[in-house]
């Protein structure tokens, strides 16, 4: 996913010099990864301005939704799994909302609560033979949505069972992607593009009024590209095993986990989603990595503003 961003700063450097505008640039690491801003601006202590107030956007957002700082409202919610519920502002209400909707869609193929799944897995190139069966269908036994418990009156979430543990993990960096460009819009800014680690969202055009360009890199061959997107207003997010999976009797195992299962999705090494919302092509690149080929080609033809781009394993 990194290698895909350097492609993509590649292809708009080519097609920004000569004009009055200029596209200013600024990457900080947030939310657990590195974030890249790209303006078009005439003034460089305006572009600086707006970098600050999107990077405190982001630090908002992550004091919001993030599972691992303590002080969170997520964390609130976790740590009161089966206790009580607790209250969240409206915001994260609706994020949660969204994130069961998107379980409901998928059958539970995507489900925020698969944070609480127990790590039976490892990528790190040390596995050397599948974990046992019953240890895998253990692994998922504080995992289910089901068991999240909306309360829209008061605003609560509330986690029925002990244990369970909910993270955004799958959307969160595609929303603040989204968050971002929202709030640059509102401010004037007339196109650019954030980049939360390969979770993108565009809008604008570049300085001679081209769309921005955002080559999606093969994830066999890291230095080509399997197709160019063409941007003026629209997300892309990628999901992909292609950096972190088990191979294991001559058969690769993603880091995406089936939250039924708790089988790693097998079958698809990289997806890419492009359409609106770079919280929704989040939430369908990693639910297609689970559901595979047939059934993800199926779920996103039930959304006709999105397009996905399936790298088998083959």
């Amino acid at each position: 996913m990194k290698k895909a961003i350097v492609v993509f700063f590649l292809i708009m450097l080519e097609v920004s010099i000569g004009f009055s505008q200029q596209i200013f640039k600024e990457q900080t690491t947030q939310m657990g990864s590195v974030f890249g801003f790209v303006l078009v601006e005439n003034d460089a202590a305006q572009a600086q301005h707006y970098f600050q107030l999107v990077t405190n956007e982001i630090e908002r957002i992550e004091n919001l939704i993030s599972e691992w700082r303590p002080h969170t409202q997520i964390s609130q919610v976790n740590q009161n799994a089966g206790i009580r519920p607790v209250k969240v502002n409206r915001e994260v209400f609706e994020l949660m909302k969204r994130a069961i909707h998107y379980s409901v869609l998928t059958e539970g193929a995507f489900d925020v609560s698969i944070a609480a799944l127990d790590k039976v897995w490892l990528f790190d190139g040390s596995m050397e033979q599948l974990p046992p069966k019953d240890v895998i269908r253990n692994s998922v036994q504080h995992v289910g949505y089901q068991h999240i418990i909306l309360d829209s009156i008061n605003s609560t979430i509330f986690l029925e069972k002990k244990g369970m543990k909910i993270g955004f993990g799958s959307i969160g960096k595609g929303y603040a992607a989204d968050k971002g460009r929202e709030l640059l819009e509102s401010l004037g800014v007339v196109g650019g593009i954030v980049n939360a680690s390969g979770d993108l969202s565009a809008w604008g055009t570049q300085p001679d009024k081209q769309p921005w360009r955002i080559g999606v890199s093969n994830p066999f061959k890291p230095h080509k590209m399997i197709k160019v997107l063409k941007l003026r207003d629209g997300a892309v997010a990628t999901s992909g095993s292609n950096e972190k999976f088990a191979e294991i009797g001559g058969k690769r195992y993603s880091h995406i986990i089936n939250p039924k299962t708790g089988w790693p999705s097998v079958g698809l090494t990289s997806v890419t989603v492009s359409g609106p919302s770079a919280e929704f092509a989040n939430f369908l690149s990693t639910s297609i990595m689970v559901l595979g080929k047939k059934e993800g080609r199926k779920l996103v033809k039930k959304f006709p503003g999105y397009k996905a781009i399936l790298v088998e394993d083959k």
